[in-house]
């Protein structure tokens, strides 16, 4: 029998995510962990994204995953050789010519042959200079954002490096969609969900995190699958958008609205406080 779970207080906050990322949930941790189960066996976390909920819990055992190849790979390194990413990072430039040049690397037949380290650096580092923080591609699967304007990004946070390499050092990481956890979930296991968001109109859609996309059907799929794993009496955790889909699909589920301030788009006009919901399966 595995121990149970118990997260971590939040004064006991030992790192913080590595990389900005849509949808990140560091503004929102006290509701999430105000909402999540006071013990479970198991932490899964399929949309593993900039891990705000994860890092501040530091659940073991967990088991983090996502479809997105590069994201994967720099957990991964930071898991397995931070000091290696440490150096290599320490190289980089904040420079036009040098970002673009860095940025479409993935345009070459060579790229896939980089070593994890350099793929993982040249993640962080378009990360940290490009324009708002956004993480995006186009169809081929190529990070396409243009350089952003800064006075003096940091691009190296060592401190911050560490700490991570240290909380993710018995964590299991995986690259794949995210119904392949219904094969490794059981009874009292917890699954954090943070998927692209549902769009709640027509201009507000952004889901090119991955060549894939993710459409209505795939928050249908999601639906479907957090009814399987209800039956099957794992807890979850569902982040969305406050959509008439996402209300519809979840109705049978306790639902919180909770105000969350959108940080990253690509119009400052849109930037602010948005009303999104929390879904679980369970009450605390």
């Amino acid at each position: 029998m595995l121990k149970k779970t118990v997260p971590i207080p939040i004064a006991n906050v030992a790192c913080k995510p590595f990389l900005k990322w849509v949808g990140g949930k560091t503004q929102l941790l006290p509701q999430l962990i105000a909402r999540s189960p006071k013990q479970f066996e198991r932490y899964f976390e399929p949309f593993i994204g900039g891990g705000a909920l994860f890092f501040r819990l530091q659940p073991q055992p967990a088991f983090i995953s996502d479809i997105n190849p590069e994201l994967i790979n720099c957990y991964k390194v930071v898991r397995d050789d931070v000091h290696s990413l440490i150096k290599d990072l320490s190289q980089h430039i904040y420079e036009k010519d040098y970002y673009y040049a860095l940025r479409n690397a993935d345009r070459s037949a060579e790229f896939s042959q980089w070593p994890a380290t350099q793929r993982a650096s040249r993640l962080l580092y378009l990360n940290k200079t490009c324009f708002n923080g956004l993480y995006r591609v186009n169809a081929a699967g190529q990070f396409n954002v243009p350089i952003g304007r800064y006075r003096n990004p940091k691009i190296l946070d060592e401190k911050n490096l560490l700490a991570c390499s240290q909380a993710l050092r018995h964590t299991q990481i995986i690259q794949a969609e995210f119904t392949a956890i219904e094969q490794s979930v059981r009874k009292d296991d917890f699954v954090y969900f943070d998927p692209p968001y549902a769009p709640i109109s027509e201009t507000s859609d952004f889901t090119s995190y991955t060549k894939q996309g993710f459409d209505s059907a795939m928050q249908e799929t999601l639906s479907q699958l957090c009814k399987t794993l209800d039956q099957q009496g794992v807890k979850f955790m569902v982040s969305n958008s406050n959509a008439p889909l996402v209300l519809d699909l979840y109705k049978e589920f306790n639902i919180t609205f909770v105000e969350a301030s959108r940080t990253i788009n690509s119009k400052s006009a849109k930037r602010g406080k948005i009303k999104e919901v929390l879904i679980t399966n369970y009450r605390r």
